[in-house]
């Protein structure tokens, strides 16, 4: 698989986009592609990197748009925020790139201050703008998922994660995470679960080791947030979570995590993360071998239903 470092690797052209960074979900000829930068479902690097400063100017420019049609409709902050359900201060980070808004909010924004769609022209920059270099591909691929399947062995999966959980992880994160840098990747995490809400559904399948359940990142009141979470998502009709016990004697997830998306032209890409290093693998043997695996692994978990027992269990031992 090749590798690309640095600048080289920020400035690689991501599978499913164009390089003007519109997504076609077209991949064909695409290359395995190895992006050495912070991770990003398992908060496994070291923050804010150089590569970031794009989507940082992206956000800037959107904030210093917002706030000349802010002061040009003659609203204050607070009456500002008032309307769109925010306050003052976030209008603020808003305003100064500090935070990201939601799409929804910039949509509300646009009505609110007559902007006639120039605001709604930034949506998808802005939103692409939440995420590192090397993870706009996925989080692209999300999005145009007919399927996404995954395997954990550390962490519950960012799309499944609770907001508490996910400030859990982030404040565990080594060096120290920023304030704003966390704010930023709570808010695209939960920009990402809008995949549970899409029309057609996609399906989603998650495979976890038992330890996941049972790690209380945040104290037992994190933790137990959490798996009511997974149980109320493990009980939407697209939705397969199941368990891989410490007891089982086999694991074809011995290699570590990952995930797999397949789109609605039937190509697949596997997305890994492990210290640091993020891959987005994209040749169609290793992907087939790759989806072959999880088939193993799920053959080897408890089915959904004794999961979801198992993790009520787990619950009521807490």
């Amino acid at each position: 698989m090749a590798e690309r470092t640095g600048a080289e690797a920020g400035a690689e052209t991501v599978p499913g986009e164009r390089e003007n960074g519109e997504g076609d979900g077209g991949c064909a000829g695409a290359v395995p592609v190895v992006s050495l930068g912070d991770g990003w479902e398992g908060d496994g690097g070291a923050g804010r990197r150089p590569e970031d400063e794009a989507g940082r100017g992206v956000v800037v420019a959107f904030g210093q748009t917002l706030k000349t049609l802010r002061v040009r409709e003659g609203l204050e902050r607070e009456e500002f925020g008032r309307r769109l359900g925010y306050s003052a201060s976030t209008i603020a980070s808003f305003e100064q790139g500090r935070r990201i808004p939601t799409p929804r909010t910039i949509e509300r924004a646009d009505e609110v201050l007559g902007a006639g769609g120039l605001l709604c022209l930034w949506k998808e920059q802005v939103e692409r703008a939440q995420y590192p270099v090397f993870f706009q591909g996925m989080a692209v691929l999300e999005k145009e998922a007919v399927e996404l399947v995954s395997y954990d062995t550390l962490v519950v999966k960012g799309l499944l994660q609770t907001e508490e959980y996910m400030r859990a992880l982030l404040g565990m994160r080594r060096p120290v995470l920023d304030p704003e840098t966390i704010e930023q990747r709570v808010a695209a995490r939960l920009a990402r679960q809008d995949i549970f809400g899409r029309w057609p559904a996609p399906l989603l399948s998650f495979v976890m080791d038992e330890s996941v359940l049972r790690r209380p990142y945040g104290g037992k009141d994190v933790l137990r947030g959490q798996l009511e979470h997974l149980l109320l998502m493990g009980q939407k009709p697209n939705v397969v979570i199941q368990i891989m016990p410490l007891s089982s004697e086999e694991s074809a997830g011995v290699d570590g995590p990952f995930t797999i998306v397949t789109l609605k032209d039937g190509k697949k890409f596997v997305y890994a993360e492990a210290q640091g290093t993020s891959a987005l693998q994209t040749d169609p043997e290793q992907t087939t071998l790759t989806a072959a695996r999880y088939g193993i692994i799920r053959s080897q978990a408890l089915t959904a239903r004794e999961s979801l027992t198992f993790i009520e269990g787990v619950l009521g031992s807490l």
